[in-house]
């Protein structure tokens, strides 16, 4: 007779309110080093991430500075619920630049338990009226410039940053 055994990963809704100051942290460099953002539309949107994430909705956030639509800086941060071997960074590295006709733009993926039910639940508590987007956010016109870890027992965010 076999044995199996099954592990899950653990962490708690304060796990994932830690990861998710450290991304407010960079949304809030990325709003005030740029310009594009006022305060408090980096503040909303950091807000609708802690309740995606919180849910379990929330798969990963594309924030891309483009000037006059042609991409120059990226960060991507990718959900990680597995996160425990990762070691956290502290946020930063996110002073981009502020130039003429400068344009941040937000993207949010959903996990599949994101559902037209949990839409319905979510709807009330969300600060953004998120629309569909088809934007590509490869960055395939920017180079991979390194990134970060944002852990919290085993939740945490994976940033990946692109340049120009």
């Amino acid at each position: 007779m076999s044995q199996t055994r099954t592990a899950s990963a653990t962490y708690t809704m304060t796990d994932i309110e830690n990861v998710v100051r450290r991304v407010t942290a960079d949304l809030a460099m990325i709003a005030d080093s740029t310009g594009a953002w006022t305060p408090q539309q980096a503040a909303d949107y950091a807000h609708d991430i802690g309740v995606l994430a919180k849910a379990g909705y929330l798969a990963w956030v594309d924030v891309t500075l483009l000037q006059f639509g042609v991409e120059l800086k990226a960060v991507r941060f990718d959900v990680d619920t597995d996160a425990g071997t990762l070691t956290t960074s502290r946020p930063g590295g996110v002073l981009w630049p502020r130039v003429s006709g400068a344009n941040l733009r937000i993207v949010i993926s959903y996990t599949s338990a994101y559902t037209s039910a949990a839409r319905e639940v979510t709807r009330g508590k969300l600060k953004i009226s998120w629309t569909t987007s088809y934007d590509d956010t490869s960055h395939s016109s920017l180079s991979s410039s390194g990134g970060r870890n944002y852990v919290s027992s085993t939740y945490g965010m994976q940033r990946k940053d692109w340049a120009a």
